[in-house]
């Protein structure tokens, strides 16, 4: 059995995914595909819009075999730890043959080569970053302008290949950068593929006579109370709905106002301290914040917070870490670097029965079907965030606080 590996987070699932997953299985000429999902918090430092039971059962409406859930030890993170949990997950998996991902480039021509390059993360590179943070740069715009002038540095006069500044300022193109180091770093076995990214980009708005949509301007249409019917499959779609009129989403970060509000008032400037991406004095900037604000919101925190040395992005994570109370001592990289530890099953089809059966004798960490029976610290975390994002619905049941305790995993 040919098993492609998709990472991803369906935040929510619409035309664009349906198109990477078919597009993948296509090129990779895969039997089965299992797709690595982030739970209840993402990569950009926001809640899913719905729980991921909701996103896992449209995962497996579209065809996927068996999803996975990517801990939010790695879902909440900069792209290196983001897409190293993932990575580390299709591997330990022992069944995946090629992982598949979307790029503006839509060729890994240019990408191999600069993550061959880049793997070891020289100390030239460290360098360059540190110099250009030190000038203000965030480090998302740090690293890709660093790894650039490294990786033409390196020619010594010779014509470079490629432009790789222009090439990493596409955020799919270096989020797949991001993959091959992480495949490198493991050693893997896994074939990298790509697909070229269709239809709208991250922060593009909504394109009329269009069926795809970035997830992005999908969530913002629900926020403003729109249809997103034009630019989802209908099982997707009906889903949404079905945990909306529940009372269950779409959620936002001003869904855990209250929440973090009394997080952040009840926290001393050490407290805070200690807390994963709270560094150079941010603590005592929001204690300062705090009582200024007319009316908390998190959009006027986030607002006064912010600068150009703090993407927006790096501060909606912070203040998910405030909320989810992750220490910079359990998110050190020695301890990311060792991977998730296990492998947490959100859902399957019939069809993914064969795989956990393969996966019996071939995954390098158990494979979690019941989280009850299973102890590990990146799985508490994410039966805290669980029960946190839960306890942001309009009537959070107990069934809704303690799902992951109580629930098998889904089955379509």
């Amino acid at each position: 059995m040919n098993t492609v590996g998709i990472i991803a987070e369906y935040n929510p699932l619409h035309n664009g995914h349906v198109h990477h997953f078919e597009a993948s299985k296509k090129l990779s000429g895969a039997d089965s595909a299992i797709v690595v999902m982030s739970g209840p918090f993402t990569q950009r430092g926001e809640p899913a819009a719905v729980s991921k039971q909701a996103r896992t059962e449209m995962a497996l409406h579209m065809g996927a075999d068996l999803v996975l859930e990517l801990p939010v030890a790695y879902a909440v993170q900069p792209a290196e730890w983001f897409a190293f949990g993932a990575v580390a997950l299709l591997e330990a998996t022992g069944v995946v043959d090629s992982l598949c991902f979307g790029t503006e480039a839509g060729t890994l021509s240019a990408l191999l080569p600069l993550a061959g390059f880049l793997a070891d993360e020289s100390s030239v590179l460290q360098g360059e970053i540190r110099r250009r943070m030190a000038l203000g740069a965030s480090f998302p715009a740090a690293y890709s302008a660093a790894a650039a002038a490294v990786w033409e540095g390196s020619f010594m006069g010779d014509e470079r290949p490629f432009d790789a500044a222009e090439l990493l300022r596409q955020p799919n193109n270096s989020l797949g950068l991001h993959y091959l180091i992480a495949l490198r770093r493991l050693g893997s076995a896994i074939q990298p593929l790509t697909v070229p990214r269709t239809g709208a980009g991250f922060h593009e708005p909504l394109q009329s006579g269009s069926s795809i949509a970035s997830a992005t301007a999908i969530r913002r249409l629900l926020a403003e109370g729109g249809s997103p019917a034009a630019y989802m499959p209908e099982y997707s779609l009906s889903i949404l709905e079905r945990e909306h009129a529940a009372g269950r989403g779409p959620l936002n970060l001003e869904s855990f106002r209250i929440q973090l509000r009394h997080v952040l008032s009840t926290r001393t400037a050490s407290e805070l301290r200690a807390l994963q991406d709270m560094n150079e004095g941010l603590e005592h900037r929001l204690l300062r914040i705090l009582p200024s604000l007319p009316h908390f919101s998190v959009s006027g925190l986030l607002e006064a917070l912010k600068s150009k040395r703090y993407t927006h992005t790096r501060l909606q994570r912070l203040l998910l870490h405030v909320l989810l109370n992750h220490s910079k001592a359990e998110m050190m990289p020695a301890k990311l670097a060792q991977g998730p530890g296990y492998i947490r099953v959100l859902g399957f089809r019939e069809s993914g029965r064969q795989l956990l059966k393969r996966m019996k004798h071939s995954a390098a960490w158990p494979v979690v079907t019941s989280p009850a029976r299973f102890s590990h610290p990146n799985l508490e975390w994410d039966l805290q965030a669980a029960s946190a994002y839960a306890g942001a619905f309009a009537n959070p049941l107990r069934t809704d606080l303690y799902h992951d305790y109580l629930q098998p995993p889904v089955r379509v």
